[in-house]
This record gives structure tokens, sequence and C-alpha cells, in this order.
């Protein structure tokens, strides 16, 4: 298979990395010739590495690098059967892009994005065969990540659905399926876990530390939220937060934080800047400070938990109830895509379902905003005594 990827940025050229170690032949497409060069010395860095880990030989090392060739022109990935789009978060831009791309394309290219939360109908309505669209989104660092999460448009065909969950299958990474709504499955459920999370350090209850360990040490999660927001960068966690706020009609449930946007706008955007919720040493490690009393209060660490969790749990049910994604997608999702310890469904399970609705009502009840809503699925559930999986 000819496989055509635009942008080689860190995800572009991880797609190009997973495409050709499965035999794919790739064009790496970039207008930036420095980005193409930066992009082809940090593969060869990777695969050394991977050399040195004992998971590849230099043969596999040569095969991997010589399936992907690297191009400044569009016109060059004409014998796709496949082209991916890893580029700049922008409508527009995507779909200047698209409208071109389908000039050089045969008719039987399938044309996808790798948008973390546009709409992919909006980017398909660019082509003048808009059934050929669908959404592919990989999660980072694209090699190592097993979730892909396929979103078709309402125009997508059936044919090109298939195609492309066989192809991501044959490329050995998980396959969940997601309508196509804002955030798809996880940057939909996952809001709660920075959103919540950043609502707490404003009412004033705990440090980021506090709630980065509480989460950590209760929840068994490799990070906390302001670890991960600062790994990811403050500017695009809140872009996306953004994005998808104002897509869902500024549902108060996905509202963006000031705190976030004021990070943001000082350029505290994490490990990138060496400085965002935490500061950061030479070697990429936060600097706690030592006046983190709070941390070891395991009545406060308890309560933060509870309520990052149970705003988890009460998202992965919506999603469920307006049919985003089946039950064990959504928890493939949660922990493929983003390594939660547990799926989220599995575990309101595992913490009953009347002690979520228990403790959604409970916030509600103190706050009275529609953000501590509980979901009708999760009442359904809790009034009929069903589970999720059993």
């Amino acid at each position: 298979m000819n496989v055509g990827i635009i942008g080689s940025g860190t995800m572009g050229s991880g797609i190009a990395q997973v495409a050709a170690t499965a035999g794919c032949l790739v064009n790496l497409y970039d207008t930036n010739q420095i980005a193409l060069d930066k992009a082809k010395a940090s593969l060869e860095k990777i695969l050394n590495r991977l050399i040195e880990k004992g998971r590849i030989d230099t043969d596999e090392k040569s095969r991997i690098q010589n399936n992907i060739n690297y191009v400044s022109s569009l016109k060059e990935l004409g014998e796709s059967n496949l082209t991916i789009e890893a580029i700049i978060e922008n409508l527009d831009i995507k779909q200047k892009v698209f409208s071109e791309l389908e000039t050089f394309v045969s008719k039987e290219c399938i044309i996808a994005s790798n948008t973390s939360s546009l709409s992919i109908a909006s980017i398909a309505a660019s082509l003048k065969k808009p059934e050929r669209c669908v959404g592919i989104h990989f999660f980072n660092p694209a090699p190592l990540m097993k979730l892909v999460e396929v979103i078709p448009a309402i125009q997508t065909s059936y044919e090109v659905l298939e195609t492309t969950i066989d192809t991501i299958s044959s490329w050995k990474k998980i396959v969940s399926i997601a309508k196509d709504t804002p955030g798809f499955i996880v940057n939909r459920v996952a809001r709660p876990f920075y959103g919540e999370a950043l609502r707490i350090y404003e009412e004033g209850l705990a440090d980021f530390a506090t709630i980065d360990h509480s989460i950590k040490t209760l929840g068994g999660f490799r990070m906390g939220p302001f670890e991960l927001m600062d790994f990811i960068g403050n500017d695009v966690n809140y872009t996306v937060t953004e994005t998808v706020f104002n897509a869902f009609y500024q549902d108060p449930r996905y509202k963006p934080s000031f705190t976030q946007k004021r990070f943001s706008e000082a350029g505290y955007l994490g490990r990138k800047s060496g400085i965002g919720y935490y500061e950061y040493d030479d070697n990429g490690r936060p600097v706690i400070s030592k006046e983190d009393k709070k941390l070891y209060n395991s009545e406060l660490s308890q309560q933060i938990f509870d309520r990052v969790l149970v705003m988890l749990i009460n998202e992965a049910a919506d999603a469920l109830f307006w049919k985003i994604a089946s039950a064990e997608d959504i928890d493939n999702a949660m922990t493929k895509g983003v390594n939660y310890p547990k799926g989220l469904l599995a575990w309101a399970d595992e913490k009953g379902i009347e002690w979520c609705v228990n403790t959604m009502d409970s916030l509600y009840d103190e706050y009275h905003e529609d953000r501590y809503r509980c979901s009708p699925l999760l009442r359904k559930m809790n009034r009929e005594n069903k589970n999720f999986f059993s």
C-alpha cells in the first residue's frame, strides 16, 4: 500500500514510522524542508534506540527507512491509496489542503484527517468526493500508543470505513469507532481529568502537586492532570478544551479554566517551555516544592480523587448514552489511548452505580451547576440495578 502523510511534525512522523514498519511505502510531505530534515534525523535516532534495546536489527532499520520518502510537493502523494493529514488544528487550512490534494490523487484514494477535535463532516465537505473522507486519530507517540480512533463522517461510505478499519488493524493498532462529535471518545471523556482538577485548584482546596499526588496514589494513574497538561502543553490542551466547549454550544461540563488560559498567555506551557504548573530541571523532571504539606492528607486526597473519578465516569456514561461509541470501545479508548489504569465504565461497576449517582448528586446539591448533572444512563442503570459489563 502507498500511504501519503501530510505534515512531518511529531505526529506525522510517528504515523509515517507506523505505516513504514507495517510495510507500506510512505511519502511524508511537508512544505518546510527543515522540518523534513528534522523528521528524518529524528527517525534515525528512534530506530538506533530500538536497536540498542534489541527490538529491531540493522536490516529492519534499513527496511523502515527505505520505506519512507521525504517530499515537498503534494503532487508526489499522487500514487497514494491512503493519505493521512496531521497538520495544525485549523479547519480552514485543513479544508484548503484537502481540496488541493484531491486534484492529485486517484478517485479511489482514501483521504483521512488525524484531527483530535474538529468535525470530520466539515473537513469532508471540502472534497468533491466527500464519501472518501474519514477521521483516523492516532495518539502521541503514535508508534507506542496502541489505540487509533476511526471516525466516519455522515458522508463516509461503508466501503471506506471498512477498508480503513482493516488497514489500521493490519498496522497492529486497536481500533475504536467513534461518532463524529466534538472530541470523539478520548478528548471528550478525558476533559474532566483536566477540568475538574483545575476547578479543585481554583476553589483553593489543594495545590497542583497535592491533586496530582492524590490521583496517582489512589487511582494508579501514571501522571497527574497537571503533570500531563505540562507534558501535552498548556496551549495545546487549552485549545482542545476551548474547541470542545464551543462545539458543544458552551455546555458548562466543558467550560475552560481561567487558570489554564492565564498560564498559556504567560508562556508557561509546560515541559517544552521549562515551566508550567511545575518548574523543570535540566533533565526534564518536575521540581516539587517541599512546602506541599497537604500531600499526605488521606482524607483530602480521597475527596480529590473521588471527585475527579466520578466526573470521568459520568462523562464516559454520557458518551455511551449518546451512542458515541460502544462500552467496549470507550473503555479501550481510555486504557489504550491515554493509559488510564482501568476502563471508566468497568471502574463504575467496581465502585457501584449507586455510588456514582449519589456522588454526582452530592456535587450538584453543593454547587447547583449543570456541570454536575448526572448522566441519565447512570440513573436508569441505578433504578434497574444494572452494571455496564455484567
